[in-house]
């Protein structure tokens, strides 16, 4: 068999990356999105994306992730191959370690061809030495959705002081159904998952006075809702509520404020994200009439 070789793309070398037969049923592809595209965006850069060759031919294929002024990329979103066994190997020898976000179309378990490509995958990133962590719903609302209604419950603040929000995410995170918190409160305390959420909202473009806490009219605070702009999209980038608040229905009037304010600042889609298990907060997006544009699993 021809001797496998595993390195970073060179600039102007996206064709090679392109070169790997894809049948399109899992990951960007089935959405209708290239390499070449997305990297011309930024999404992704030459040193961060990799290829197994046997010869002339790509056999395995991934790209990691970043931001314009990320020093190092936050997730590897595209990995795919014709030979499995290559595809670990390139996964153990590139020198990038981050989140494997697989994408999938909505459903997919329900057809066999999809269920196989996105079980390959799967399999080939735990051999690698990644761990399952959560399934995903992707959700993208358009204004042909309608706005959500405003059931005025609540009172919705700007809040200047990073130091309040960082408090409010100490709160919100106890007993938070959300699989990645829950990760990092194990693994490194709740302290740093607190300082987490803060500097993923604080990464994003978007104007920090986008923010918005929620109180009753009695003055007590029940929430945080943080409408943002990511790189490519709209999106609600967090919407959490104190434990005590729980089981209310606040969620929802939370989802409602941030939706508002981006259709508001002329947004013409937003995108949001929650965990297939966190069911109360998959309910206030079916209420807002947030459609799922996609699901994805997460390994770690």
């Amino acid at each position: 068999m021809t001797e496998l070789v595993i390195r970073s793309l060179n600039p102007g070398e996206e064709p090679l990356f392109e070169a790997l037969p894809d049948p399109g049923l899992v990951g960007f592809a089935a959405f209708g999105q290239s390499y070449t595209a997305l990297a011309a965006k930024g999404d992704y850069r030459p040193e961060w994306t990799w290829v197994a060759l046997r010869g002339d031919t790509v056999v395995a294929r991934a790209a990691w992730f970043a931001g314009p002024d990320d020093e190092k990329p936050l997730a590897l979103d595209w990995f795919d191959f014709t030979d499995a066994e290559a595809a670990v190997e390139l996964l153990r020898t590139a020198p990038l370690h981050a989140e494997y976000s697989l994408l999938l179309p909505v459903g997919w378990r329900d057809d066999p061809a999809v269920t196989a490509a996105a079980s390959a995958r799967i399999e080939a990133a735990v051999a690698a030495g990644l761990t399952p962590l959560v399934e995903r719903y992707r959700y993208r609302w358009t204004p042909e959705c309608g706005l959500p209604d405003r059931p005025g419950r609540l009172e919705f603040r700007a809040e200047p002081d990073d130091a309040v929000i960082l408090d409010v995410f100490r709160r919100v995170h106890q007993g938070s159904l959300d699989a990645h918190v829950r990760r990092t409160i194990a693994e490194s305390g709740l302290e740093a998952a607190a300082q987490e959420q803060l500097d993923y909202l604080r990464w994003m473009p978007s104007p920090r006075e986008w923010w918005r806490l929620a109180y009753t009219p009695g003055g007590e605070l029940v929430g945080l809702a943080a409408p943002c702009h990511h790189y490519n999209d709209p999106v609600i980038g967090y919407l959490g509520v104190l434990p005590e608040h729980r089981g209310h229905g606040y969620a929802y009037e939370l989802l409602a404020e941030a939706t508002h304010l981006l259709a508001a600042g002329g947004a013409d889609r937003i995108v949001a994200g929650t965990d297939v298990t966190n069911t109360p907060m998959a309910a206030a997006f079916a209420r807002a009439h947030y459609p799922i544009e996609k699901q994805r699993i997460d390994l770690v």
